[in-house]
């Protein structure tokens, strides 16, 4: 981890992290924003799958719902919430694999996934720190893979904006509230990035953003 950098659990504390998904439900629109990720990543049969700071499973779960062939790979640095994921997994009966460790360290090969997912992680890294995991994203996509991420955006409408001056002084937001993500993500190797979707929520603006490198086929996505 970088000497500025201090891990930040789910919802800032570990005592709250129990709370982490009533929140998201009911503050992020999570069921409406994870859904629609699902639907527009258009994935396929056997395809595997990255969910990058996997939290306590939800995405993970719903990918491999969608697509049962799926080989799926929830992977986070928070015990805790891998704990749970463990638990939701067995609970709706579905088989993924929930590993531990950090997102800027990824300890798989190059060319691993068709797909790497992202849901309201890289908000809690540093800069230096995002883009290092950013880096390690395209390292492990296949030629013609794509990275999906939902996270914080630029505010799209008047209360957006009000909520964001808030939101910007919390955790190390700032950068993607301030609309800084694509660049990043273009600058670790995806030139190709598109915001696929913006939802008002509690907590202001969340988009849906669509990044791929130079090496897609077209004809593929």
């Amino acid at each position: 981890m970088s000497q500025d950098a201090k891990y930040i659990p789910a919802l800032r504390f570990k005592f709250l992290t129990p709370l982490y998904d009533p929140v998201l439900r009911r503050g992020m629109r999570e069921q409406t924003v994870k859904n629609r990720l699902i639907h527009e990543a258009g994935l396929t049969p056997n395809a595997r799958v990255l969910d990058l700071g996997c939290g306590t499973g939800t995405l993970t779960i719903l990918v491999k719902q969608s697509q049962p062939t799926a080989d799926v790979v929830g992977f986070d640095g928070d015990a805790q919430v891998l704990d749970i994921a463990r638990a939701k997994a067995r609970q709706h009966g579905v088989n993924i694999t929930l590993e531990q460790g950090m997102a800027y360290q990824l300890p798989y090969p190059n060319n691993s996934f068709d797909r790497v997912f992202s849901s309201l992680v890289l908000h809690h890294l540093t800069t230096q720190d995002r883009a290092r995991a950013l880096s390690e994203v395209k390292r492990v996509l296949k030629p013609g893979g794509e990275f999906w991420v939902i996270d914080f955006g630029k505010p799209h409408n008047p209360l957006a904006f009000l909520v964001s001056r808030v939101m910007r002084n919390l955790e190390r937001t700032k950068d993607l509230i301030d609309g800084l993500l694509p660049d990043q993500l273009q600058r670790a190797g995806f030139p190709r990035v598109e915001v696929v979707a913006r939802f008002m929520t509690l907590f202001g603006t969340i988009v849906l953003y669509r990044a791929r490198g130079a090496d897609t086929n077209p004809d593929l996505c």
